[in-house]
């Protein structure tokens, strides 16, 4: 009698804690060639079933792993949280859609190539003559002579509304943003939006072209499709870096003796902390600089010293960075849908130090080591490198604001056809099979 009652508990927590945490990707009950968020289920994963569990889980084709089971047991589960820290839909359905019909577009452009002068121009007689958009560009793009000399160019240009980097805000005025280059447009595209980022097109007109999937031929239909909301995105994550330093000012000696006749051991006087703060698509790169000696940095992972970096500095790198710098220095390479962030030593002194992942949730800060014999020097997918002493520390976390990238097919062969294309993943010579002997009789 008290065991059928245990049972009987047992089964009713299961079926609380089912109810809690259904997720449609791994319910047991989904039927084979169904269809889920408008998608047909003509591929599906099937999970080994838990054992001693008769009951089968059976998955979509989905970029999520399936739900755990949160009952452990006949009587253990997991404490529900009413409080939910994150909602991630499935990256297989993210697709773009339009609230309002896109109107404003900003076009960045590589500086210095004359090869891009005639794809940005039918690019922006496009935009502004036949889909009557309102397009935006750096100013310094106009500048450019092959651009400023052309008249027939000249009633187009007209329309143009131009900007100056770290002078005017355009976060609130763009709908969307075409590139025209290699991956470094889209790095300084992500660097002018500090909040939301509007969703990307890049055409790849550069010289490697991993993050640009969009190839120019067919530039009219594929910008059509993009206006009518018929894209697929992949959300690339972004980290949030703060960097807080130790503001000093140096105070006027004679001779090295102060006011009062006492020897001055430091010519500098702190008076307060200086902030500043960044969204970073690649990574945050911690190094040496120009000192000959090693960098050694602490690095803290919420508030826990987890390791002390000796060599020529860390990279702390998104799953997007870790095909940059990351995968030169050794590191694994993480599909952009992952929720991680990557820590990748860079020639560390040390035969043991291995790149390591962690959760995108966490927070990262980094130190200069109390015993570090010099300064450590800090960028920021390459850019705003500054000098980092002692006192000062940077923060690093996920942002909440991804750059959300259109795909030119979907998120999974968009990434594995650029390993391929891009950085020649896997590439080999075939083996050769035996040769079949014919037999004698």
């Amino acid at each position: 009698m008290e065991m059928s009652r245990e049972k009987l508990c047992a089964s009713r927590a299961d079926g609380s804690s089912d109810s809690a945490y259904h997720c449609s990707a791994c319910h047991g009950n989904e039927e084979w060639g169904s269809t889920s968020r408008g998608r047909a289920k003509s591929r599906s994963l099937s999970a080994s079933p838990a054992l001693g569990s008769t009951k089968e889980f059976r998955r979509t084709r989905s970029l999520h792993g399936p739900c755990p089971v949160t009952t452990f047991g006949p009587k253990a589960c997991m404490l529900q949280n009413p409080k939910t820290i994150m909602h991630i839909q499935d990256p297989a359905s993210q697709r773009l859609t339009w609230n309002k019909p896109p109107k404003s577009v900003l076009v960045i452009k590589k500086i210095r190539d004359a090869s891009l002068l005639q794809p940005f121009k039918e690019l922006c007689v496009y935009l502004t003559e036949e889909n009557n958009m309102i397009v935006y560009v750096e100013k310094k793009v106009l500048e450019d002579p092959a651009i400023a000399n052309d008249e027939n160019f000249g009633p187009v240009k007209k329309k143009f509304c131009t900007f100056r980097e770290d002078y005017d805000d355009i976060s609130n005025q763009i709908d969307f943003i075409i590139c025209l280059g290699g991956d470094g447009t889209l790095l300084y595209a992500s660097s002018l939006f500090q909040g939301s980022v509007p969703p990307v097109m890049a055409f790849h007109l550069g010289s490697l072209g991993f993050l640009t999937p969009f190839n120019f031929e067919n530039f009219q239909s594929q910008v059509t499709q993009v206006i009518e909301g018929n894209a697929a995105l992949v959300l690339r994550s972004r980290l949030k870096v703060k960097v807080v330093k130790e503001h000093r000012e140096k105070t006027t000696v004679q001779n090295g003796i102060e006011e009062n006749g006492v020897v001055s051991a430091n010519l500098e006087k702190e008076v307060g902390k200086q902030i500043m703060q960044y969204q970073v698509l690649n990574e945050v790169v911690v190094d040496r600089g120009p000192s000959s000696y090693l960098s050694n940095v602490d690095v803290f992972l919420d508030g826990h010293l987890i390791t002390t970096v000796q060599g020529d500095g860390v990279i702390v790198s998104t799953p997007t960075g870790s095909t940059a710098y990351a995968a030169a220095a050794g590191a694994s390479m993480i599909h952009p849908n992952v929720p991680a962030i990557m820590i990748t030593p860079i020639c560390p002194h040390s035969l043991s130090f291995r790149p390591i992942v962690v959760p995108a949730g966490v927070e990262l800060k980094i130190m200069l080591s109390p015993d570090a014999r010099n300064t450590a020097w800090v960028s920021f997918d390459g850019r705003k490198r500054q000098e980092i002493c002692h006192g000062d520390s940077i923060s690093i976390t996920t942002s909440c604001y991804p750059l959300p990238s259109i795909c030119f097919r979907d998120p999974v062969s968009d990434w594995f056809e650029s390993l391929a294309e891009c950085l020649h993943w896997n590439v080999r010579k075939k083996q050769n099979n035996f040769a079949v002997e014919e037999e004698e009789f």
